[in-house]
């Protein structure tokens, strides 16, 4: 099984707003950037969409070793999902999850790959984090 390094960042300015994601995946020593952004979204759903993005890029079920500086997706993956499955896409407060068409497709992503999942602290001085976040922030810019 092949090992990757995914690296991942999202912003956005207003929320809702104009945003942006950026992620590096890392193999054997060769690194790839991926970028893009939307119009009208959200801080969390370019979160999401930078780990999406990365990890629909793998052609086959790999290790991955995923670090990202959200909150939301590394709680949401790691412990809210089970009980969203279980109650039927329905979080704590009875309500409809949020973003779930995207929890669902990160879902299915994260069933088919090795993922451990690593946060760390936005704007700290992570060398890829803050390549993430410049890949991120010229895309939003590049609307």
């Amino acid at each position: 099984m092949k090992k990757i390094q995914i690296f991942t960042d999202g912003c956005c300015k207003g929320n809702p707003g104009p945003g942006g994601y950026g992620c590096i995946l890392k193999h054997n020593g060769k690194s790839r950037e991926l970028t893009g952004a939307e119009k009208n979204t959200t801080n969390n759903i370019m979160e999401m969409t930078a780990v999406i993005k990365a990890l629909s890029e793998l052609k086959e079920p790999c290790e991955v070793e995923l670090t990202t500086d959200s909150q939301y997706v590394i709680k949401g993956i790691t412990h809210w999902i089970h009980g969203w499955l279980k109650n039927g896409w329905v979080n704590a407060a009875r309500q409809p999850v949020k973003n779930k068409s995207l929890w669902q497709e990160l879902h299915r992503l994260n069933q088919k790959h090795k993922v451990s999942w690593h946060w760390i602290k936005g704007h700290s001085g992570h060398t890829e984090n803050e390549r993430c976040d410049e890949l991120a922030n010229q895309a939003l810019n590049s609307l």
